[in-house]
């Protein structure tokens, strides 16, 4: 990461906790991540485990560290970015992790020439396998961008992209977790049907989903030639596949993609 003493967290839920765990296994120290976060239990959480430091409210995040992570539930943003608006100046980087909430929207609660870089992270960055998407606004700079990467790196994988795909991003990453946990858990309940254990079937479920993820990411090949190369003439797989493509599991992953894009640019306000 680009070198910065100390980095602020507003917010100290799950995807902080994430970040916070990827930045420590990083040899980042804990003495320079400071916190402000609402509830008393987390707070206790956070401090017991990782030994962080709390802050009292979030402007004393604001003004102890040149790196912020925004990472409120996206109905607070007004709220918090108008409270701390006062306390960011030229010298610091806000990066949110607020879905649906563009950097133009941040910057306007600022004066001057506001950094901030846009980020859609995903659940499994819990277990340090997110993968990240990254924008940055009209007064980021290259360093910026590559701060806020390095910083997504230590949970998982990141892509930069513009601005105006972040709602495809959303769609497809954001909520994909959802998805595959949903083919995980039906694949599952499939081998139930055929008399495998219930402990069995998921584990062999859960294996396979990762397995062939592994396969599609290191072999460098394309989804549909490693697809072919199990489809025996006449086998068990192209009978199974056959029954994928008369049930739409294809165009329903689609759609769900693109209905979670259409709702996430709804909750941006925008068409």
């Amino acid at each position: 990461m680009n070198r910065t003493d100390r980095i602020g967290f507003i917010g100290g839920g799950n995807m902080a906790e994430a970040m916070l765990r990827g930045l420590l296994k990083g040899a980042f120290p804990a003495a320079g991540i400071v916190v402000s976060e609402p509830s008393a239990d987390r707070r206790r959480l956070l401090q017991g485990n990782y030994g962080v430091t709390l802050a009292a409210d979030n402007l004393e995040v604001v003004r102890a560290c040149p790196l912020v992570v925004l990472a409120v539930k996206p109905q607070l943003a007004g709220e918090v970015l108008s409270g701390i608006a006062g306390a960011f100046g030229a010298g610091k980087l806000l990066v949110s992790v607020l879905a649906g909430v563009t950097t133009t929207a941040i910057e306007a609660f600022f004066s001057g020439s506001p950094r901030v870089v846009r980020a859609m992270p995903n659940t499994p960055a819990l277990v340090a396998a997110g993968a990240t998407a990254l924008c940055g606004g009209r007064f980021a700079t290259v360093d910026d961008l590559l701060t806020a990467r390095h910083l997504f790196e230590t949970v998982g994988s990141v892509q930069v992209v513009a601005e105006g795909q972040m709602d495809a991003v959303t769609g497809l990453s954001g909520s994909g977790p959802a998805y595959v946990v949903t083919v995980i858990e039906a694949l599952a309940d499939g081998g139930v049907q055929q008399g495998l254990p219930r402990e069995v079937a998921l584990s062999l479920a859960t294996q396979t989903v990762l397995g062939a993820a592994r396969l599609v990411q290191e072999s460098g090949e394309h989804p549909a030639v490693l697809r072919d190369k199990v489809c025996s003439p006449g086998g068990t797989t192209i009978a199974g596949l056959k029954a994928l493509e008369e049930k739409g599991l294809r165009a329903a992953l689609m759609e769900a993609v693109a209905t979670a894009a259409q709702r996430s640019r709804e909750l941006g306000g925008k068409k």
